[in-house]
């Protein structure tokens, strides 16, 4: 098991743990058939999960809720079985399992960490973001969902970190396309994926090389001056990336950025000083 899934399963017992006591307890009381029968079937889910038997842990907590919906025992059950469908690399099973539970249960003290775990089941999914984005996609907004709504969580680091792992993937597939669109000699169709990884993927490590990217685009069709305004933006704040020496190359070796100092702001986002450079 991964670090990253020890942290949820973490997560997970600390919901649990004040279960199994009741469960024994519960197991004692006279009641209700069903109630009865519900908790022998969380009680069996239980035993199941910890031997590794997933599926079946998932079928018998599912079968808890449904006996006693109405108990408090029946979010729990739907949480566990939406768990032991990810710890078993069913992602859409626990994604379904997921959005039944917000959907059902949007006031329980679980929901973050329900949220988080759909987020990871998106994220989980994703094997080829060059043939498909949308777990991609669906993973970022839940991870940014997290981030807005439950800002103090458990959750709201580690969904950070994620972004900042998606931003990066992302900005990779435009530079992929506007590298085709170059190859293809598309102008104005590679100037625009460039552009856009500027303005929407700055903390990425791609600005540098889209950059780069648009000083060549912008040589090679003439337009020498844009050309220097973006090498001067990658030397102002690049100086020391090899993406600035092979603009420089670019040019002849006569040729000296005439980009006027601009005063380093940390607030200052890579779209406002290519603003104060061009305007």
């Amino acid at each position: 098991m991964s670090i990253l899934n020890k942290f949820i399963y973490f997560c997970l017992i600390l919901l649990t743990f004040g279960c199994s006591k009741t469960v024994e307890e519960g197991s004692t009381l006279k009641g209700d058939k069903i109630e009865i029968e519900m908790i022998t079937a969380y009680r069996d889910g239980i035993e199941a999960f910890n031997q590794q038997n997933f599926l079946k842990a998932a079928k018998k907590f599912n079968e808890a809720e449904l006996l006693f919906p109405q108990s408090e025992w029946a979010p729990k059950a739907s949480l566990m079985a939406a768990y032991a469908f990810y710890i078993d690399g069913y992602y859409d099973d626990a994604i379904f399992q997921l959005d039944q539970f917000i959907k059902t249960y949007p006031k329980n003290s679980k929901i973050s960490y329900a949220n988080y775990l759909e987020a990871m089941s998106y994220y989980n999914k994703i094997v080829d973001e060059k043939k498909d984005l949308n777990p991609l996609i669906k993973s970022k907004k839940k991870f940014q969902y997290i981030v807005k709504t439950y800002p103090e969580s458990d959750f709201a680091l580690d969904s950070s970190f994620k972004l900042d792992l998606i931003d990066e993937t992302l900005a990779s597939k435009e530079m992929y396309i506007a590298k085709h669109y170059i190859k293809k000699q598309k102008w104005i169709a590679a100037i625009n994926r460039l552009k856009y990884i500027i303005d929407e993927y700055q903390t990425t490590i791609f600005v540098e090389e889209a950059l780069h990217r648009l000083v060549e685009v912008h040589y090679k069709i003439g337009l020498e001056e844009e050309a220097k305004k973006y090498a001067s933006l990658l030397g102002y704040n690049y100086t020391s990336s090899n993406w600035y020496e092979e603009s420089y190359k670019i040019f002849n070796r006569k040729y000296k950025s005439t980009y006027k100092k601009i005063e380093k702001s940390k607030k200052l986002s890579t779209l406002d000083k290519i603003k104060s450079i061009i305007d």
